[in-house]
This record gives structure tokens, sequence and C-alpha cells, in this order.
């Protein structure tokens, strides 16, 4: 045996990262366990964040509560008190005039298009390109300020009640000429910066066959969102949802299931999301946009799935005497934390952060549960 194999000493070591990291927007800990400094484990807790969402949405009001789901995350509020009130609406039998629905969509994609931009920005600055980083979030300005526009704020607009919209974030003619305006602007914006991108061989090389989630393990480990499309699965629950049946539109999927597909995945459903918001604008039919001729009453535990930017949200409750009862919410990261711990394993230690962010995280919506244990 050479000398040099027989004397050489393998350093194993545990290196943790959190709760608080530069690279990382929430607080969590990641635990990598090395050797040599390749990864041979990753271990994520969460927790920091707990509020207790679901305790507190306890005994309130339906549309009370169906409002503080807005606070369950900052970045996906939209799509939380949409899917609260879209479980309230199944549970009471609540007809969603169709203008509603189609304002709610154009919502909806606005928020897909800040989240994945968003996950742009924060991806380019843990590869530590902070000019992508600036960029896209100079790109991100002009749907932040449609946001606002419609729903009065550019954070938790609280756009949907029970049975349609608010009354302020009704669409005239100025604001659907801002849209259409906006989404010619953004879609500009865009394709520049994904020519700029996919251009640049450092960039490609550094995030190309890094944190490689196979088809195989993202299907095992229940993968849900651009994280599983990434690996080639063609899943998108907006195909399955009603109010989408109106829109034209792809379910994009890359092969590989690396960073780089990862990136890929929201570069590409921003043109998608595009594409939704313009037919709905120029398809948007008139009539009401809130229905309250609906009467309270009780009903059995709910359940309502959506797509969101992160994948799949599930929010269910039952309803005793007009107030919440046994809510659950499941968030997309809930499901992607065993990919994020699965794509750091065979990396260097420098690689990790990378792997985890390429899965988009929010672990402030995953902080809700907790678990009791005897001590």
């Amino acid at each position: 045996m050479d000398d040099n194999k027989q004397n050489r000493t393998v350093i194993e070591a545990e290196i943790p990262m959190g709760t608080v990291h530069p690279a990382a927007l929430e607080p969590y800990r990641l635990r990598l366990f090395v050797e040599d400094e390749i990864v041979r484990d990753a271990e994520i807790t969460v927790g920091v964040n707990h509020r207790g969402v679901e305790r507190i949405m306890e005994g309130l009001p339906v549309e009370k509560a169906n409002s503080l789901t807005e606070k369950i995350c900052g970045i996906c509020s939209n799509s939380h008190i949409w899917n609260s009130c879209r479980t309230g609406e199944i549970a009471l039998g609540i007809e969603v005039p169709e203008r509603a629905t189609y304002i709610r969509i154009i919502m909806e994609e606005l928020e897909r298009l800040h989240s994945h931009l968003l996950y742009l920005a924060h991806g380019s600055e843990v590869l530590g390109h902070e000019t992508f980083s600036m960029r896209l979030f100079y790109i991100r300005e002009t749907v932040m300020d449609l946001l606002g526009m419609i729903g009065g704020n550019r954070v938790q607009y609280g756009s949907a009640v029970l049975g349609g919209v608010r009354p302020r974030c009704e669409l005239d003619e100025m604001r659907l000429q801002k849209i259409t305006e906006g989404m010619d602007l953004l879609e500009e914006k865009i394709t520049a910066f994904a020519d700029r991108f996919v251009s640049d061989p450092m960039v490609m090389s550094r995030i190309t066959g890094v944190g490689v989630i196979s088809q195989k393990d993202a299907l095992r480990l229940a993968c849900t969102g651009p994280t599983l499309r990434a690996t080639g699965v063609a899943r998108d629950l907006r195909r399955e949802m009603e109010e989408y049946d109106p829109f034209e539109f792809d379910v994009i999927t890359q092969d590989d299931g690396d960073v780089k597909s990862q990136l890929l995945m929201r570069v590409f459903e921003n043109f998608e999301a595009i594409k939704i918001i313009r037919q709905a604008v120029r398809d948007l039919p008139d009539g009401p946009i809130t229905n309250r001729s609906w009467e309270m009453q009780d009903t059995p535990l709910t359940k309502s799935y959506i797509e969101v930017p992160r994948g799949t949200l599930y929010h269910s409750y039952s309803l005793e005497d007009g107030r919440v009862r046994n809510c659950v919410i499941r968030t997309p990261s809930m499901a992607n934390i065993g990919a994020m711990q699965h794509a750091c394993i065979g990396h260097h230690i420098t690689d990790a952060q990378l792997s985890v962010v390429q899965c988009d995280p929010c672990f402030t919506c995953t902080d809700r549960a907790i678990e009791i244990i005897k001590i």
C-alpha cells in the first residue's frame, strides 16, 4: 500500500451554521457532518420563528382568522389568505364571482413573480454576485409597485375576503393599463437578465452539478413545487385548480435537479406568470367582485390545496358558531426540508448553503407547530 495513503488522516467534524448566518434570510440551524470538508450528512432544525399562528386562530371569527393567516409569511401572504378564504368558501358553499376570481389570479401570479425574483436575488447573493442580486431587486420593484397599487400595501395586501376580494382591489381601466405596461417592462428586463445570467461562464460553472437532487430522491422525499419540477416531474397543482381552467400556460420542468436547474426553473416560470396575468387582464369579466349572500353555519373539517410559489400549500379548519376550530396549515418548505438536507451530501462545505437556498426555503412559514417532548 502507498505510504501516503496508509498514513492519511481522515478528519471528521461537525460544523454548525446558524441560527443566524449571513447567507440566510431567516434564522435556522444547519448542522453539517463533514469528512475532509466533504459533507456526509446534514440536519436542518427550525423553530426559532415559532409564533403559534394556528393556536391563535383557534376560536377566532372566521374572517378575522383569515386575515391573520397573512402574517404567516411576508413573501407569500396572498397565498395564505386566499387559501384560507378558499377553505371557508368550500365549507360554506360560497360561489365566488368570476371577476373576483380573475383578480385573485392576478394577485397570486404577481406574488409568484415577486417571490421568484426575490429567490433569484438571494441566490445571486449567496453565489457572491452582488451585481446580479441588486439588479434583480431593481427588477422586482415593478412587481411591488403593482401589488401596492392594487392592495394598498407592498406586503400583506389583504385582497381576498370570504366570497371575493375587497372593494379597494377593484381594477379600473387605469390600473389595468398599468398592469399591462408593467408586464411588458418585466418581460423585457427578465429576458435581458436571463441572457446575461446564462452567458456568464463563472456563474454557470459554479451552479452546474452542485446540490443535485435526483428525480427518484425528489419523489421519495415528497418534494413539491419548482423543487420537484426541476428534477423533470411535470406536477403543478394549478392544472387541477378550477380557478386556472380559463388560462393557458406551460408547466416548466428541468432535468438535472441541480442548482442551475432550480434557478432556471424560476426564471422560466416568471414568463408563464406574465402570460397568465396578461390573459386575466385581457379577459377580465364584468360583474361584482364580492358575494355576501351566504349564511354562516357549522361545518366539518374542510381542506384546500393550492399551488403557491414554493409548491403545494394546505389549509384546513372546521367552523363552529362562525369560529375557526382545528386549524392546520402545511407549507411547501415543510415538504422540501428533506431535499435541502439531501442536496448538501457529497458536496464541499462551501456549497452547503447554496444547496439549501436552491430549494427556496421559507422557514418562517414552516414554524407554526411545536413538538412536546418528555424530559
